[in-house]
């Protein structure tokens, strides 16, 4: 970090930056622990070209979510751009392993979330999915809007890229065919988005944190598909969820397909390492 914007960010917070250290853990963009005197602040910097507006898509899922009042998200303290780059600047929530019954508050606090509710699917603004756009136009039924606004736009990059032949990608009628009889008397719930284990936090005293939201009103199964792609979730999470939202008899197929979307995102983000895994939920769904 240049000497010129450790001033900038000392004006800004009206106190002397004491230490800056880097943070690992993501991949798009440079993220540091900022400390002063009275406080300690998560920056994230990136010169991407559309990296303020992807900054702005997240401060308004973190405060979208904060609103609810279900779970917490650190609080934004700024976010602009210095000179050609970036740079998003959070409270720094100090961290910790998470026990069973943190794991268990985690999956109470989001299935509070998940019954905040709205008329139709989707959100006012596209965001972001990892560094790729996610659409959010608004459609009445979730077989519309999964189908027209996740796998379709990702099917079409994977074909852009030559991830993905013609002959491997279902039509959106097919897709719409296949996905009706289980995507019936589906709720629009507000999401995360991106509910792997790198994006929640159990700080020191036991709260439980979302951070790098891809917010939307979908299904809130598609959290819990997410929450198992990668692993990182205690099973205590999935039984403190369970009753207050509980699975139906579709729910395994279901989160498969909503494992899709996420593998297509990895196969058009990192390459043919995920090709196989998203050609068997194509085959075993849509061909």
């Amino acid at each position: 970090m240049n000497a010129g914007f450790k001033t900038y960010l000392s004006d800004l917070l009206n106190e002397s930056i004491e230490h800056i250290s880097s943070v690992s853990g993501g991949d798009i963009s440079l993220a540091y622990k900022i400390s002063t005197a009275n406080s300690d602040y998560f920056l994230k910097i990136n010169n991407a070209p559309d990296a303020l507006t992807m900054f702005q898509t997240e401060v308004y899922g973190l405060q979208t979510i904060a609103k609810t009042y279900t779970i917490k998200t650190p609080e934004v303290t700024a976010y602009d751009m210095f000179e050609d780059s970036a740079f998003l600047l959070l409270e720094f929530i100090e961290s910790k392993s998470p026990t069973s019954e943190d794991f268990g508050l985690l999956g109470t606090q989001l299935a509070h979330l998940h019954q905040c509710t709205s008329e139709r699917f989707g959100l006012d603004n596209d965001n972001f999915i990892g560094r790729l756009p996610q659409p959010n136009s608004h459609h009445k039924t979730w077989t519309d809007f999964y189908t027209c606004e996740r796998l379709q736009p990702q099917l079409e990059l994977a074909k852009q890229k030559g991830l993905l032949q013609e002959s491997e990608c279902p039509s959106t009628e097919l897709i719409k065919n296949r996905l009706q009889p289980l995507f019936k008397n589906i709720k629009p719930s507000l999401l995360h988005g991106d509910l792997w284990s790198g994006n929640y936090l159990i700080s020191k005293d036991g709260e439980p944190y979302l951070i790098d939201p891809a917010m939307y009103y979908g299904h809130n199964e598609v959290d819990i598909a997410m929450s198992k792609l990668f692993g990182g979730f205690s099973e205590s999470f999935y039984e403190a969820y369970g009753p207050i939202l509980p699975p139906d008899e579709h729910t395994s197929a279901r989160i498969e397909i909503y494992q899709l979307y996420y593998l297509l995102v990895h196969l058009n983000m990192f390459g043919r390492s995920y090709y196989r895994s998203v050609s068997s939920i194509l085959k075993r769904h849509f061909i």
